[in-house]
């Protein structure tokens, strides 16, 4: 069992183990209501208003943690259970997908590099591996090469995530905190929601290194 394979195996136990830290935050402080009693739904639409970004609706889709801002219909969807719930839980991610409205809005930095090599992104996750393998049983380093590339543009895509992501809770905890919507218990646990959230990207990220790793190890195996 090579190095480069022991640690994928560890970075995706670590992968698991943070996905359990995240929902078990979640759900702890998904049951911890807001002194005020506002809903999801009520803080992201104050939020964008706040802003002056009246144009940007916010929507409801099914499912849980489906939670995310979509750049071309300007629309901050909320899942489900976020719309409407009161909970500290429901508010830091509401907050955090308006962050992201903001950025646009903002033109930040950031957020453009991100969408200038999704389209890339896109393809090298969805082929990088497959023309991998196809090389590997060809012998064919030149495409396993190709493979590793096409590979490593969705680890960059990832890599570019970081900062928008935590961007976008740090926003979103400074204008929970400034627009009083939530208390300074209330505020720990959208702080310990956002950091389980964040730290999922940061794993996300490792587990496409340690794959890059493992495929440049089978690679100069096969040259040699």
């Amino acid at each position: 069992m090579t190095i480069t394979f022991v640690l994928m195996i560890a970075v995706f136990v670590a992968t698991l183990f943070i996905q359990f830290w995240l929902q078990r935050t979640y759900a702890r402080y998904s049951r911890v209501a807001n002194s005020r009693g506002v809903t999801g739904e009520q803080v992201a639409r104050a939020i964008l208003d706040a802003y002056g970004l009246h144009n940007v609706r916010v929507e409801m889709v099914p499912g849980a943690l489906t939670d995310h801002y979509d750049p071309i219909a300007k629309a901050v969807r909320l899942s489900e259970p976020n719309f409407h719930s009161p909970s500290a839980a429901a508010l830091a991610v509401a907050a955090h997908e308006v962050g992201h409205a903001i950025q646009d809005a903002k033109s930040y930095a950031w957020l453009r590099v991100r969408h200038s090599i999704l389209p890339v992104a896109n393809i090298g996750s969805m082929f990088g591996p497959w023309i991998f393998i196809l090389g590997m049983f060809m012998g064919a380093t030149g495409l396993m090469n190709i493979g590793i590339w096409l590979f490593a543009a969705a680890a960059l895509f990832q890599l570019v995530t970081l900062p928008v992501e935590f961007d976008a809770s740090n926003r979103a905890l400074n204008i929970l905190k400034k627009m009083n919507f939530l208390d300074k218990s209330e505020m720990d646990g959208a702080r310990a929601v956002l950091t389980a959230a964040a730290m999922t990207y940061v794993a996300a990220l490792a587990n496409s290194l340690a794959t890059i790793l493992h495929y440049v190890a089978i690679m100069t195996s096969q040259r040699e």
